[in-house]
């Protein structure tokens, strides 16, 4: 522990490492969350690899909702990967210090994919907006022109925002101990160690606004218009038919979302909670979603289902005569 505060005291200026945080009490016992985390990862790279197997080997599979869902399961398994090198660093052998070069790497692809996954919530959220409030123009609206520029409006935002930022922060002046509250690099964390007047802390929150804050108000709105479709049609049944399309998307949303606006207030507010409950709360908005997200097309979506279900029976073979 000796060696963590001395590194603290070193890193008040601009030194070439950062400083993570691991999850509070574990650090006795670092290897004791490993096997969790490991099984994370692997039930995450299970269940997205197999969700982007069906879906790309199925041509009656290539249409919007399910080229959507492809790159979900992109960014999931993205995101989970981009967590791993620090969280097994800290849970194998409780390494503390990162490189500035290291850490910079691991918040642009963290970034990325979590604003990939953002922007494709969104475009879901769109597509079964339009599904259920304009069903008899659905196919004429979005074509796979659209779809294919929509694709090119997700990439261009991930990388146009969050390319310029490991340059900004890296010549960034800091003022503070170079300690991060997360066990992995995350921009906003970087941001708030640097000196008053660093302009590239106030383009880390552009950032973070112009992606996770507004993404959801539209998602929500969208929701909104698809209620009152709902509200609009003749029997339950019908309803519950539309809603059940949206089950397995509105579920994902707020498994993302959730966590982020809770961490969001306590820090606004400044509630006092203890920290593992704070890192806790981080752990599930990074960790969780590639883990559930699978799971749950996989019991919503019947196409999905079936499919895997076929891929899982064992084939019958033919006697020979």
């Amino acid at each position: 522990m000796s060696t963590f505060n001395q590194a603290v005291h070193n890193n008040t200026s601009m030194a070439p490492t950062f400083l993570l945080v691991g999850m509070p009490g574990l650090s006795a016992v670092p290897s004791w969350w490993t096997i969790p985390l490991i099984t994370i990862y692997l039930l995450s790279a299970l269940g997205n690899g197999t969700i982007l197997w069906i879906i790309a080997l199925d041509p009656t599979l290539h249409r919007p909702m399910y080229f959507f869902l492809f790159l979900l399961s992109v960014s999931d398994v993205g995101l989970a990967t981009a967590l791993m090198p620090t969280l097994l660093g800290l849970a194998l052998a409780g390494v503390h210090a990162v490189p500035a070069s290291a850490c910079l790497l691991q918040m642009f692809f963290v970034h990325v994919f979590s604003v990939m996954e953002s922007s494709v919530l969104l475009a879901m959220a769109l597509d079964r907006a339009l599904a259920i409030c304009r069903p008899l123009h659905y196919p004429t609206l979005l074509t796979n022109d659209v779809i294919s520029k929509i694709g090119l409006a997700i990439a261009f935002r991930c990388l146009g925002l969050h390319l310029p930022l490991p340059f900004l922060l890296a010549h960034m002046p800091y003022c503070h101990p170079q300690v991060l509250t997360h066990s992995y690099c995350l921009h906003p964390d970087i941001a708030h160690l640097a000196c008053p007047g660093a302009w590239g802390a106030f383009y880390s929150l552009f950032v973070v606004l112009s992606a996770m804050g507004l993404d959801p108000l539209l998602i929500f709105f969208s929701y909104g218009l698809i209620g009152r479709v709902l509200q609009g049609l003749g029997s339950s049944e019908d309803r519950w038919k539309a809603g059940q399309t949206c089950a397995a998307h509105l579920s994902a949303v707020l498994l993302f979302y959730m966590p982020m606006i809770f961490l969001a207030l306590i820090d606004r507010l400044r509630v006092p909670i203890p920290q593992p409950a704070h890192t806790l709360l981080s752990y599930i908005h990074f960790l969780l979603p590639p883990l559930i997200n699978p799971i749950l097309y996989s019991v919503k979506m019947k196409e999905i289902r079936e499919r895997i279900l076929k891929k899982l029976q064992p084939r019958k073979v033919g006697c020979v005569q």
